[in-house]
């Protein structure tokens, strides 16, 4: 792990947030039509209503939504101690998705005044949940192998499923599986995104407060122990606030891959891996890079739009590629 200094660490986080705020200010006015500041300030016509109920509102599931999956995928690497461990790998973003398949192929639009989607994608990662803590942890131990081995066992079962549901669906609903598994951002309310932004930012907290213990936890589970860091509740307790993180943007928009890779190898390769910078950075600069394809995908082919988790993976698939080949040679 490299060493890194307590002003190295409010040093990057502090341009980090910088970044994140620049983001969050900037990126509302971008769009396929063009908004004065002066129009939104008397909010009295339609481009303060676009402004204030489509992009603020777009942009900040963006901004948080990437946040979130990109610390959940932190979280899991350290949690496994394997670099490329996300979401996925522990089952949790394909049992979102199928919940939400499964809504979907019923052809439910609410439940009890909240958009079916939303309640199957909670659903499903909730089962996923149990089902992997219950298979990894039969005798009350829980060991990274077993977590990684079950979750897999039972991201590929969901996986089968999705596609079992998409191939027996209509024609209509198989579009809307299709266009829901790519992941996009769309405009929500301001009740649902408070819900989501508060979710989020406890969740968020609770995972960064304890950076030093996953760091120790990162090395080896035995060393660890061996310097006071209680093992077993630690496991839970993560893969409970990943579960979280992911499950409760994946509801809202849908599975967005990539962000939980690129980010934090970046951060791993330019900076550090130290938890105390990688875990906030990971969060304010995942979030960015969220909301920034969101953006691009707006205008690049306006008046139609490529949904970000499509933008993401152009530009993250190639990044990736490269950063990899650096590091070799």
């Amino acid at each position: 792990m490299t060493p890194i200094s307590g002003r190295a660490v409010r040093r990057l986080v502090s341009t980090c947030i910088l970044i994140f705020l620049s983001a969050a200010v900037l990126l509302p006015w971008v769009g396929p039509g063009v908004i004065s500041p002066r129009s939104v300030l008397h909010r009295d016509n339609s481009d303060a209503y676009i402004f204030w109920q489509l992009r603020v509102t777009r942009t900040l599931l963006a901004l948080f939504a990437g946040g979130a999956l990109s610390l959940g995928g932190t979280l899991f690497q350290a949690l496994l101690r394997d670099a490329l461990a996300t979401p996925y790998t522990l089952g949790v973003s394909t049992g979102a998705s199928l919940g939400a398949v499964i809504t979907i192929c019923l052809g439910v639009a609410t439940i009890g005044g909240i958009p079916a989607v939303w309640v199957g994608a909670l659903a499903g990662s909730l089962a996923v949940l149990v089902l992997v803590m219950t298979a990894a942890a039969p005798q009350r131990r829980i060991t990274a192998f077993g977590l990684l081995l079950t979750g897999v066992a039972i991201n590929s079962m969901c996986s089968s499923v999705i596609l079992l549901l998409h191939s027996m669906a209509g024609v209509s609903r198989s579009f809307s599986i299709s266009r829901w598994l790519i992941g996009s951002i769309d405009a929500t309310s301001y009740r649902s995104l408070c819900i989501f932004l508060i979710t989020v930012c406890i969740a968020s907290l609770l995972v960064i407060v304890q950076a030093k213990d996953w760091n120790l936890l990162s090395v080896d589970e035995h060393w660890a122990a061996t310097r006071g860091v209680r093992v077993q509740p630690l496991m839970l307790i993560g893969y409970i606030l990943g579960s979280v993180l992911t499950a409760a943007t994946i509801a809202l928009t849908g599975p967005i891959a990539f962000v939980e890779l690129i980010v934090p190898h970046m951060l791993r390769a330019r900076f550090s891996s130290d938890h105390r910078v990688l875990m906030p950075c990971s969060f304010l600069l995942g979030g960015t890079l969220v909301a920034v394809c969101d953006a691009i995908g707006r205008v690049i082919v306006a008046p139609n739009e490529i949904p970000a988790g499509v933008t993401l993976a152009l530009i993250g698939g190639p990044y990736m590629v490269w950063l990899v080949r650096e590091r070799v040679s």
